[in-house]
């Protein structure tokens, strides 16, 4: 199980002896790194609490807003042309928040998590 919890190694690479073993509360899981293509299903993750979270695996489409009329509009997504989380996800077309993606309407900026929110939204690049 991959926690977010302490190290079992010593900084010499030395083995800590844990008090206690790991909690469901200290989960983690891997990144999702959302790519374009054509849609997967969410998947869906239980969280703590009653919560969920869906994680887009897959996706050709985004919900666009547009400042300038205010209005939204799902456009669909031709390519990433800039992503700086990580230079070498824009080769992958990997999108994450922050990415500048290629849509129908324009430039856009992505403005959500689509491992974490289920969905990508994106505002219209001025």
């Amino acid at each position: 199980m991959i926690t977010q919890g302490r190290s079992l190694r010593k900084t010499s690479g030395g083995l800590k002896h844990p008090y206690r073993k790991k909690r469901l509360y200290e989960k983690g899981s891997q990144p999702v790194l959302t790519k374009l293509g054509p849609k997967r299903r969410c998947r869906t993750d239980r969280v703590t609490g009653t919560g969920r979270k869906d994680r887009v695996l897959q996706a050709t489409v985004a919900n666009v807003y547009n400042p300038g009329t205010g209005k939204h509009v799902v456009a669909k997504i031709k390519t990433v042309s800039n992503n700086p989380a990580n230079r070498h996800f824009t080769r992958g077309n990997i999108i994450t928040k922050g990415a500048v993606i290629e849509t129908e309407a324009g430039k856009a900026v992505v403005t959500s998590r689509p491992g974490q929110h289920g969905a990508i939204n994106a505002v219209m690049a001025k």
